[in-house]
């Protein structure tokens, strides 16, 4: 669901293209009291949460509202249109995600539309917690694989919601998770997105994250976040500013370093660098 138009006093409107997230074509959070969207179509999957009010919409001439489940997936090439369910207005997040992206490794998603069309609304609360994770991820700079991580996991669980037969890709019986650890050590500066590790690796990006999880007890965002800190002590403690050590190890800037040193460490990485004994 998206428009345009003059926007009442209380209306507001973000939208960004994330530019290293695979698969998301854009985001919108918004707020809306009297915006009422015309009869229009995408060609992405509109992927659509509610945090405050309800909307109503039209989806192939049928009558639908966001009441019915947490999450509502609306499929590309079909005609819907939206407005508030109630005078206060709606409060809502969007993912518009790539058609593919739904099963990376199909040639097409047509035959998932039909599904989706039918039933609209994914009583799932498992995904609607996933759905807030991610976008909770996209709007911090830096949590890139973070976010690229949370949407493998949203785009499997919504193909199994379309069809129940679709599952991930799997590899040999092999030690996958070992296999992704090896490739997040040797790209700990550079990063690899879930995209090119399941290539790489011959796995479904959603198969990744949940067996790398299994095995090591984390998700691998926070498994390539802790061995960055870990080299960014060391960085600190040889007397490399912040600022250079943030680039050095390969976060996005000082800022992220500085986050996700305070969250493992403890402390921020200046007073780190400070702490050494007090020479007598």
């Amino acid at each position: 669901m998206n428009g345009a138009g003059p926007r009442a006093p209380g209306e507001a409107v973000t939208a960004w293209r994330p530019q290293r997230v695979p698969g998301i074509a854009e985001v919108l959070h918004a707020r809306f009291v009297r915006h009422r969207y015309p009869l229009h179509a995408h060609s992405t999957w509109t992927v659509l949460i509610v945090d405050d009010g309800a909307v109503r919409y039209d989806l192939d001439r049928r009558p639908h509202g966001t009441e019915e489940a947490p999450v509502t997936l609306l499929p590309p090439g079909v005609a819907h249109d939206g407005r508030a369910a109630g005078g206060s207005g709606f409060r809502k997040r969007v993912l518009y995600l790539d058609p593919a992206a739904l099963d990376p490794g199909a040639a097409g998603t047509g035959g998932l539309v039909g599904p989706a069309v039918d039933r609209p609304g994914v009583a799932d609360p498992v995904l609607r917690r996933r759905l807030d994770e991610l976008h909770r991820a996209l709007v911090v700079p830096g949590e890139e694989l973070h976010a690229e991580s949370r949407l493998a996991l949203v785009a499997e669980r919504l193909a199994r919601h379309l069809d129940p037969a679709v599952g991930p890709g799997r590899a040999p019986t092999d030690d996958l998770a070992g296999r992704l650890r090896d490739l997040l050590d040797t790209r700990l500066v550079d990063g690899v997105t879930l995209a090119e590790a399941g290539r790489l690796l011959h796995a479904h990006p959603g198969h990744l994250v949940r067996t790398f999880s299994r095995r090591f007890g984390l998700p691998p965002h926070r498994y390539l976040d802790a061995r960055r800190v870990e080299r960014a002590r060391s960085l600190l403690l040889e007397g490399t500013p912040p600022a250079a050590t943030a680039a050095a190890v390969g976060f996005h800037d000082q800022a992220h370093l500085h986050r996700r040193f305070v969250r493992l460490v403890g402390v921020t990485p200046g007073r780190y660098a400070r702490s050494g004994p007090a020479v007598r």
